[in-house]
């Protein structure tokens, strides 16, 4: 009985996180112009000051135990919310990479593939770091290394950019503001 329920939670935690990495086909992205509205503006170096551990052991070293718990959460909230727009403009990426993956034009359909294969790997990052946040949530002493989200979440929009100069050379500038 114990196995079988066992089974049954690792299967759904499986369907959940494919789900969770398969996400966005609410947004219907099938070109850069289709992106206006859809995205969330991602502050990259507020988030990375959020997960430094630097500024954490700072904070730590500077304030009382309570003033820091309250501080800490406060940042963790902040951090999961980047995570929560980083994961929204990846799955629309996502979108815009399948697109541009079926483009007759072998460099863009090559970039396409890139920005799929990037968006993927930023969704799983970001699932990674957001049980890690609220782990430390739970546990404010717990120190946790966040991996490389920030520098996922930079390429990513680097790639997104570099396929907006493929596409519409003109348009490319307007681009970055999205992200």
């Amino acid at each position: 009985m114990i196995v079988s329920l066992s089974l049954v939670a690792v299967a759904l935690a499986i369907l959940i996180l494919l789900l969770y990495l398969d996400g966005g086909h609410r947004s219907s992205v099938d070109g850069m112009e289709d992106l206006a509205g859809q995205t969330q503006p991602v502050d990259i170096d507020a988030f990375r000051n959020l997960i430094d551990p630097d500024e954490d052991e700072f904070l730590r070293t500077n304030l009382s135990p309570g003033q820091f718990r309250v501080i800490q959460r406060e940042r963790i909230r902040s951090a999961l919310d980047y995570i929560r727009r980083s994961t929204h403009n990846a799955a629309c990426l996502l979108r815009l990479g399948e697109a541009a993956a079926r483009n007759p034009d072998p460099r863009i359909a090559e970039a396409g593939r890139q920005l799929i294969d990037s968006a993927l790997q930023l969704r799983a990052y970001a699932l990674l770091s957001t049980i890690k946040l609220h782990a430390r949530m739970a546990l404010p002493g717990v120190r946790f290394s966040y991996g490389n989200l920030a520098d996922n979440y930079q390429q990513l929009s680097g790639l997104a950019g570099q396929l907006a100069l493929m596409q519409h050379p003109t348009h490319a500038s307007r681009f970055s503001s999205l992200l």
